[in-house]
């Protein structure tokens, strides 16, 4: 095979062995839903949003915002513990699980992606993998989050962050592709007599 050659056949794709959870008719009712009562609520109605979320099988704890444009793939496959926040176009590509923890923020344009494809594989397989935010931890502005990351308690990724591996418990991490830089918790310092 030469390079103007493609590696893929696209004509090989198949993603039937694929679960969404749920029957096709309910996905298409709950995108359906999703089009039309999320971006017609306004702000202060977050709890008709998160209700919508619960009727539909998401896990959303106690005191949760979700911003009216935040996007949610199926969710049935998404846990958000309390007090967390998702900020205006997050979207939750949750083709597998995704879990946020409490008091944790995903800001504004953020993507979190449990799919991607299998780069070796000339039919090009959907390849999924989950995607874990524990508690405290901030997602800042328009970061992608890959398939099997884990975001330690109380990390910081800066951003537009490329996170494609896990960042560890309470560092402040960013860049494309994200690494951790400093400690977000400063070590007591002594107080003078």
């Amino acid at each position: 095979m030469t390079n103007d050659q493609p590696f893929v056949d696209l004509r090989k794709y198949d993603q039937s062995w694929f679960d969404r959870g749920r029957p096709s008719w309910y996905v298409l009712l709950w995108w359906l839903v999703q089009a039309i009562a999320f971006p017609l609520t306004p702000q202060p109605l977050n709890i008709l949003r998160c209700a919508l979320l619960r009727l539909f099988g998401a896990s959303i704890g106690k005191g949760v915002l979700i911003r009216p444009t935040a996007r949610f793939t199926y969710p049935w496959k998404v846990t958000i513990g309390n007090y967390s926040w998702i900020g205006d176009n997050v979207v939750l590509y949750s083709l597998d699980r995704i879990h946020i923890g409490e008091h944790c923020v995903v800001s504004q344009k953020s993507y979190l992606c449990t799919g991607s494809h299998d780069i070796q594989d000339p039919a090009f397989g959907l390849k999924t993998a989950s995607i874990t935010i524990n508690n405290g931890a901030w997602v800042a502005a328009d970061c992608f989050v890959g398939p099997g990351v884990q975001i330690g308690a109380n990390a910081v990724i800066g951003a537009r962050s490329t996170v494609l591996t896990n960042m560890p418990s309470g560092q402040v991490c960013w860049g494309s592709p994200c690494r951790p830089k400093t400690s977000r918790i400063k070590p007591d310092t002594p107080t003078n007599p």
